[in-house]
């Protein structure tokens, strides 16, 4: 299956209203001379702090997560994990997105969020990030992309299936899909090209 782009109806000689030009920056000075305000320039009554809990594993199953430490510390109001979270299914609207905001069954990257704290100050919020404990089940990792769509990569998310491959099999992949984008007549403008660079 092939998506077809048709010729760009972009003409090069067209007058844009903000492309090209150099927009006056109306925040610059506030920024420059140090006046702006930013989020944590901010402190309200009442106000928390957050912190992240981050995998230090590029892949790995989640096999427990015990806050039970960290939810008894003086300060502390809330923590939240997966199990906070609905469960939406993978593949489903909001599902692929709901195991990015925090790891569900497995970590899919070094840094995936796994818990997340709420306390009365930043020093004690950082301190219940240390009382959590997580174990892990690591699984094998690539980072580079080509590996990775190699038969026998280690399958990142498992319900993925190839689209747009006739006779695809039904099995986990990591390549989501074939896209094929033509635009113009390929063989004319090598006929006419005066150098032909092969290559990956």
């Amino acid at each position: 299956m092939a998506t077809i782009l048709e010729d760009s109806k972009f003409n090069p000689d067209q007058k844009l209203k903000v492309v090209g030009t150099n927009p006056v920056k109306h925040d610059g000075p506030d920024k420059v001379t140090g006046r702006a305000k930013f989020g944590a320039d901010m402190y309200l009554p009442g106000m928390l702090f957050g912190k992240i809990l981050r995998s230090p594993h590029a892949h790995a199953i989640l096999k427990s997560i015990d806050t039970s430490a960290a939810e008894a510390l003086p300060g502390v109001n809330a923590v939240a994990t997966r199990d906070d979270f609905p469960e939406l299914q993978a593949g489903t609207p909001g599902g692929d997105l709901s195991r990015n905001i925090m790891a569900r069954e497995k970590v899919l990257y070094d840094g995936h969020p796994v818990a997340a704290v709420a306390a009365t100050s930043e020093s004690i919020a950082r301190r219940a990030l240390k009382l959590i404990k997580v174990e892990y089940e690591i699984l094998p990792h690539v980072i580079d992309p080509v590996e990775a769509m190699q038969p026998g990569a280690p399958i990142l998310h498992s319900h993925l299936r190839t689209k747009g491959v006739e006779g695809a099999e039904d099995t986990p992949t990591n390549v989501v899909e074939r896209l094929v984008c033509e635009m113009g007549d390929v063989e004319k403008g090598f006929a006419a090209a005066d150098f032909i660079v092969e290559g990956e």
